[in-house]
């Protein structure tokens, strides 16, 4: 017996040395590696960059380089960096090291390094969106608190500003990861039959890029906040105060982020499927993801390809958006709406489709035509590409693309409408078991029909014309980004949550949760359609006495919102501490991720299995096999 333990310990010796430095590095030498650098680096600037004629650039440069030097040190701390050198030193990681980075005997310490299982990076994803979300929410109650009063008062209006672009910002960030992090890492590669993701250690870049941008993301409060709205409109944005540096340096990041794992993401749904899984039985949601990173990774460059240009202006007086000197302020407004409607489907296709996966599990029945869902989703996909110039009606650009613009943006409910029809077909005498994945089911109908509904009479543009930066837009994006995006998200976190934890989320609270934040957001943004076709302008924190009473029924509708989500947020930390235990396939559904056990093994599949049927066949004995 002796012998065995002086064994065991000899082994785990020799493991521990044989991971070297990579057992060193963690979130805690992460932000001590980059705090350093960002000093050094910025004192060094300081003193080189000598003042000239316009010390305000000069003051760019500065911060841009502290920027980019807490940046390479975080990434440096956290292990990023570690893979590629020794690759380029032809030595690539041992298995050791690879058990190490996976997490393997780790426990919650996983959670706080370089991790590439992704099951691990998924958690972590889910936990980060979540901390979006509250600080978004927080904002969201700082804004309607102030527009409770017609006079405003609580913030000054520059603050003002600077909060809303703030809370868009963050909010945007939250919905593009909502759905594709959390359950696009975790969910995917096991419901496909992988063993992981394509590229692990990519995975785990993507996640830590993210992390690496939250520092710089809270300096823009202490830079002087970027009042010029979360969109960075130039030739503005030129002439915003530093905190418009931060904004550009995360969506830089921000972008190279969801490019790497978009590509991961696609890669491993095309190569890496179970042995029979063809296209006609591959589940919606492993669709719906590809769909959505495919518009992300050639949308998001052009974004991130503008900031670059507005950095040059601001850091060197580069001129690309600056019409007194020979730029374009459409020519930025161009890149940034190639991004920005795409993105909108970026958001809502993941949440659609990960409510196909819940319907057919909990109406008991097949789902109604998967051919017109795929279709539905690529639908989307195509004619998104040509929507953007929509947003650009009344600036003037191209009169004469306006009625081409018009014709795409009204074509794409069409698609959208197969999507719609597809889930109400499903439910269509269906034997509907009403838990609370299901519950989501029916809220993201309601809204994404009102959000679909709007979004056509502004697609018009005499419409346009009149409705055009009124509360009555803020309403309808909201209906689409929130009421369909983040409605969707809530169910597929009730779905899967006892997959991902182990434990069933407390229905009585998820119940409660639910109906305070449906009922909080119809009073919400019917209120703000209201003073919206009366015309209250947005981005204003203080509005005429004629729109008081429609912004004052807004605002308590928000707070109904944000306890309904601070309910939920209880529900989820309390289930996942203590609550009711979760078997391997709580549901009865029939796709791959609950054939495993629960807790999911590191490797998922102790041997593969082979696909024989698609997911959806209720009532139709299934031949999976392993």
């Amino acid at each position: 017996m002796a012998s065995e333990l002086i064994t065991e310990d000899r082994t785990r010796h020799s493991a521990k040395k044989s991971v070297g430095i990579i057992r060193h590095l963690n979130l805690g030498t992460a932000v001590i590696v980059g705090a350093l650098l960002a000093v050094t680096v910025n004192r060094i600037a300081t003193k080189l960059i000598i003042e000239g004629d316009e010390t305000w650039r000069r003051h760019d440069q500065i911060v841009m380089a502290t920027m980019l030097a807490w940046f390479i040190g975080f990434m440096i701390g956290i292990g990023a960096l570690v893979g590629p050198t020794r690759w380029f030193f032809g030595k690539d990681l041992n298995h050791d090291e690879a058990m190490f980075l996976a997490g393997k005997d780790m426990g919650i310490k996983r959670y706080f390094r370089y991790t590439t299982d992704h099951k691990v990076v998924g958690i972590q994803y889910l936990i980060l969106t979540i901390a979006l979300f509250f600080i978004g929410g927080v904002l969201a109650m700082l804004i309607r608190t102030n527009l409770g009063h017609e006079s405003g008062g609580l913030i000054p209006p520059q603050v003002y500003n600077s909060i809303v672009g703030f809370h868009g910002l963050i909010m945007i960030i939250a919905t593009i990861i909502m759905i594709t992090g959390p359950f696009g890492n975790f969910i995917l590669p096991i419901m496909i039959g992988a063993r992981d993701m394509a590229f692990p250690r990519l995975n785990a870049l993507s996640f830590w890029l993210l992390i690496s941008i939250l520092p710089i993301l809270a300096a823009t409060i202490a830079l002087g906040g970027i009042p010029m709205g979360w969109s960075g409109y130039n030739p503005l944005a030129d002439q915003g105060p530093l905190g418009v540096d931060s904004y550009i340096f995360t969506i830089v990041i921000f972008a190279i982020s969801s490019a790497v794992a978009g590509a991961n993401i696609t890669t491993t749904a095309m190569k890496m499927r179970a042995r029979g899984m063809n296209w006609s039985r591959t589940p919606l949601f492993v669709f719906g993801t590809v769909a959505s990173v495919a518009l992300a990774l050639p949308a998001f460059p052009v974004f991130m390809l503008s900031q670059v240009m507005s950095a040059m202006d601001r850091a060197f007086g580069a001129n690309f958006f600056n019409p007194e000197f020979g730029g374009s302020a459409w020519l930025y407004e161009n890149l940034f709406w190639i991004m920005g409607h795409p993105e909108v489907y970026v958001i809502l296709i993941p949440a659609v489709v990960a409510i196909m996966e819940i319907t057919p599990v909990f109406a008991r029945k097949p789902l109604f035509s998967f051919n017109m869902a795929i279709v539905g989703i690529f639908g989307i996909v195509g004619l998104s590409i040509f929507v953007w110039a929509h947003h650009m009606y009344i600036s003037g650009w191209a009169p004469l693309l306006n009625g081409p613009f018009m014709l795409t943006t009204e074509l794409i409910s069409i698609p959208t409408g197969l999507l719609f029809l597809v889930i109400l077909g499903t439910i269509w005498r269906g034997s509907v078991w009403t838990r609370l994945p299901m519950l989501s089911v029916y809220a993201l109908l309601f809204n994404f029909i009102i959000g679909g509904v709007t979004g056509i009479f502004l697609s018009d543009v005499p419409e346009d014309a009149a409705l055009h930066g009124s509360m009555f837009v803020t309403a309808h994006f909201h209906y689409t980004l929130m009421g369909a995006g983040l409605t969707g998200a809530l169910g597929a976190l009730a779905y899967w949550f006892p997959k991902m934890t182990g434990r069933m989320l407390d229905e009585k609270l998820g119940r409660i949760s639910f109906w305070l934040v449906q009922i909080g957001f119809t009073v919400t943004f019917f209120g703000m359609f209201a003073v919206g076709l009366e015309g209250q302008p947005r981005r204003v924190e203080a509005y005429d006495i004629i729109f008081k009473n429609g912004n004052l029924i807004s605002t308590m509708g928000a707070y109904t919102i944000f306890i309904g989500m601070l309910i939920l947020l209880a529900a989820v930390i309390t289930s996942w501490r203590n609550g009711e235990i979760a078997g391997s396939n709580p549901w009865g559904a029939q796709t791959l991720e609950w054939m495993t056990p629960t807790p999911v093994p590191l490797e998922n599949f102790e041997v593969l299995p082979v696909v024989t049927t698609n997911p959806y066949q209720y009532g139709i004995k299934q031949e999976t096999s392993s």
